[in-house]
């Protein structure tokens, strides 16, 4: 029996969920769409501050998120099923909490109540972040950074 009072990424796994509340979870970081290159010897995967082109860098929102597969064919769609294999997504990402048993934080836009609340917190990718539009890919090495894979 669940206790319908909770919100639904307590009381739901992300399988159960309805397309709105999967959308849902999404805080807008930003992280995800960051560039990552991998090394060929040891597969060592490492998040560069180079963004997908269709980010929009102020938003931290895909420009075209429903067509997007189209523009970027290897932009990869979340499943249940692959949020467990996808090591490099951000130890604060809601689908990596919800499938870990975790809580989401109190700046998760599901908690606050406002969508701004992941950028105040200083979470998102917000203004520390370029267009791959303006970086050509044999620059991402230069652009190597820590940050999207920690824990702010």
């Amino acid at each position: 029996m669940t206790d319908d009072t909770q919100p639904f990424w307590k009381r739901k796994t992300l399988a159960e969920m309805t397309e709105a509340e999967w959308e849902s979870l999404c805080d807008g970081c930003g992280k995800c769409c960051l560039n990552k290159l991998q090394d060929p010897d040891d597969g060592e995967i490492v998040h560069t501050d180079v963004a997908c082109k269709l980010l929009e860098l102020g938003s931290c929102r895909c420009s075209s998120y429903e067509n997007r597969r189209t523009y970027v064919p290897d932009c990869i769609s979340l499943t249940p099923e692959s949020v467990r294999e996808l090591s490099w997504l951000p130890p604060t990402c809601a689908y990596r909490l919800i499938d870990e048993g975790k809580d989401l934080y109190d700046w998760h836009p599901l908690v606050s109540g406002r969508a701004e609340s992941v950028h105040e917190a200083g979470i998102s990718a917000r203004g520390r972040i370029v267009s791959e539009r303006d970086v050509p890919e044999t620059n991402w090495e230069e652009h190597i950074v820590a940050w999207p894979a920690e824990e702010d």
